[in-house]
């Protein structure tokens, strides 16, 4: 009679297990450096020729989804000061800019390492943070220069591919 308790409360702790796994959230938008899911394994960038021209003219036009749709709102919202440089566009491009990144923004929760303000930097995100922890040494390199420089190491960044086997990072 005990082999059964036994057994019966093994399957209680696998039928626990299993109910949990079931109902906690997959969170792929948090690791945005896997691209499997499309059919040629990566993620397509998408693309807006209004954000690649503009965003484009003085940096790698960043990918949407590295930014939740509240920090795309307060950069676009921001644009006169952005980062040391007046980088406004008329009001048509703004709405067309704003709407884009908005759309195609993180559905992710991208806090900031610095507080609760809706980060402005990708660089700054607890994510960008937690998935380059192990090469942060590398921005000093004169070839990489600066956490924002995903080219440097992401082969593929200007295609929005920033899977690990597109990786090469300068040693």
């Amino acid at each position: 009679m005990s082999n059964i308790y036994g057994i019966s409360r093994w399957l209680s702790v696998i039928v626990a297990l299993l109910v949990i796994i079931a109902v906690t959230p997959a969170h792929a938008d948090d690791d945005d450096d896997d691209d499997r899911g499309s059919k040629n394994g990566r993620k397509p960038l998408v693309i807006n020729a209004r954000w690649k021209d503009e965003c484009g003219s003085c940096h790698m036009a960043f990918p949407p989804r590295f930014l939740s749709a509240e920090s795309w709102r307060a950069m676009m919202g921001g644009l006169d000061k952005h980062f040391g440089s007046n980088a406004s566009v008329d009001a048509a491009d703004a709405a067309e800019i704003g709407g884009f990144l908005e759309k195609n923004a993180s559905s992710g929760n991208r806090m900031s390492s610095k507080g609760s303000e809706p980060p402005l930097r990708i660089t700054e995100t607890r994510w960008f943070q937690s998935e380059h922890r192990k090469v942060a040494d590398r921005w000093k390199d004169p070839r990489v220069k600066s956490p924002a420089n995903c080219a440097a190491c992401h082969t593929k960044a200007d295609s929005g591919s920033f899977g690990e086997r597109d990786i090469k990072v300068p040693r």
